[in-house]
């Protein structure tokens, strides 16, 4: 969404929110969030400029570390160690900045009872983040130790679109140094009065802005990861809306780096979609000013009113060939997918459907009642000749006593491609007893399951109808 607000200089430009125009679709509605400056968008808060930070720093031979206590623990400061304390290459132009915590859910719009909204935000929904609100208000830290070589915090976040409203949880960051590195564990736990389940939302794992210098934004969007094949330049595309942009990046990382090909890398190991981009007069401008440049590693998931989440990523100091070799070096030996709902959903997800609710207890429960049911996995990658079986450890239950017999459509996508198609499904009959069986699917049977596959999608019901069910233990690939 583009609000006509004169001049551009004049804005600030935050992160953009997540919400697919079909669960199916790697084709996101992206709205490039323009409001006017934290001291001009709203008539409340604390200006950005007036802010005193109170700062608790980390430092190994390679790395200067710094998160601000009086800003939720967000990180504010990352430098080499040594006589170059003074290139911080972290933008804190405005409280939707930083290296951030910033989660995303229902209802849209986000407005309890007795709250202020910005209404330049509504569309966004429940939006609590580490750093403040729109309106200039902190986040509150509420724990914080720092062991010389590593910091913990936790705070009480604020939503973002709302006046002074804390949000209802948590969220933890344990950060470290190892070399060129820091290493961040995260965790979100929730208290949501409201106990609706809401649909899947992407979230910024985490949200990285950097200053003006660092515009080049660089990553890997090929067929062959892991081979030292050429990097790829994201520049915006002609016609594609917002202000940021949107890929794949099948080494799981990403760089925004100066003339010079140096300056910072983001990996998250579990996530393989990206957005991000620059924003502003490139190359030239510090902390406190506007121009500035985004990453965020991105998953769709369920985020329960009671959910305890965790990812981890880490930040990379460096020139491209530095960040690329420290990813090379620590990424883990690819495997094939095996997705076990032991006690979580590992990143799989509903379009027309939900489940029963965290937390997971050995199985993914999903009644089907609504119109299309679809069960959806996140985003992965494997090559279609390493895996052409598929099993599923499911049990169906069709609610009609006259039906012997059901099916699962399975269907793929693969790199490149924005939607499922009928041409990429084959058809899975399954016992409707109840029980839970192992089917094997022979994918390669069929002469469009080919290439690099990125995701799945299981179809349970045509046509959901009341009593219907379908269990889901566990989904693997294998030869």
């Amino acid at each position: 969404m583009h609000r006509a607000i004169g001049n551009l200089s004049q804005l600030c430009r935050r992160r953009i929110p997540f919400r697919p125009a079909r669960a199916d679709s790697v084709a996101l509605l992206t709205a490039g969030i323009f409001s006017a400056t934290v001291l001009a968008a709203v008539p409340a808060g604390k200006p950005a400029s007036q802010h005193v930070p109170q700062m608790s720093y980390i430092e190994n031979q390679t790395l200067r570390l710094g998160v601000d206590l009086n800003l939720g623990g967000a990180i504010t400061y990352l430098s080499p160690a040594g006589t170059n304390r003074e290139l911080n290459l972290i933008n804190t132009h405005d409280w939707g900045r930083q290296v951030q915590l910033s989660y995303y859910s229902g209802p849209v719009p986000f407005n309890p009872p007795g709250t202020r909204m910005s209404k330049a935000w509504e569309f966004i929904g429940w939006n609590p983040i580490q750093s403040g609100d729109c309106y200039g208000h902190e986040s509150r830290v509420v724990k914080h130790t720092n062991h010389g070589r590593s910091i913990y915090v936790k705070c009480v976040p604020m939503h973002w679109p709302l006046d002074n409203l804390p949000g209802e949880c948590e969220c933890e960051v344990w950060l470290e140094l190892s070399g060129p590195a820091v290493k961040a564990r995260c965790r979100l736990t929730n208290h949501r009065p409201d106990k609706t389940q809401y649909s899947a939302r992407h979230q910024e794992l985490p949200a990285v802005y950097v200053n003006g210098p660092f515009y080049r934004l660089m990553t890997y969007t090929g067929e062959r990861p892991f081979s030292g094949d050429a990097l790829t330049r994201i520049e915006k595309r002609t016609g594609e809306p917002g202000p940021w942009s949107q890929w794949v990046g099948t080494e799981n990382w990403a760089a925004q780096v100066n003339d010079a090909g140096w300056g910072l890398g983001v990996w998250n190991p579990g996530a393989f979609e990206f957005t991000g981009g620059f924003a502003g007069r490139p190359g030239a401008g510090g902390p406190l000013d506007d121009p500035t440049g985004y990453i965020a590693p991105i998953r769709a998931e369920i985020l329960d009113h009671n959910i305890v989440y965790d990812y981890v990523y880490e930040l990379i100091l460096g020139s491209l060939e530095e960040v690329r070799a420290y990813v090379y070096q620590h990424h883990a030996t690819p495997k094939l997918p095996v997705f076990q709902f032991v006690r979580d959903r590992q990143g799989w997800f509903y379009r027309d459907g939900t489940d029963t609710g965290w937390p997971i207890r050995r199985q993914l429960e999903i009644p089907l009642e609504k119109a299309a049911p679809q069960v959806l996995s996140p985003v992965f990658l494997v090559k279609a000749q390493d895996a052409p079986k598929l099993k599923l450890e499911a049990a169906f239950n069709s609610g009609n006593k006259d039906s012997a017999e059901a099916g699962v459509t399975v269907f793929w996508r693969r790199l490149g491609q924005a939607s499922f198609t009928t041409e990429q499904s084959l058809k899975v009959p399954i016992r409707s007893d109840g029980r839970f069986k192992q089917y094997l699917v022979d994918l390669a049977r069929s002469p469009r399951y080919d290439g690099l596959i990125t995701q799945l999608r299981l179809d349970p019901a045509p046509v959901g109808q009341p009593g219907s069910h379908f269990r889901l233990k566990s989904v693997s690939f294998g030869r």
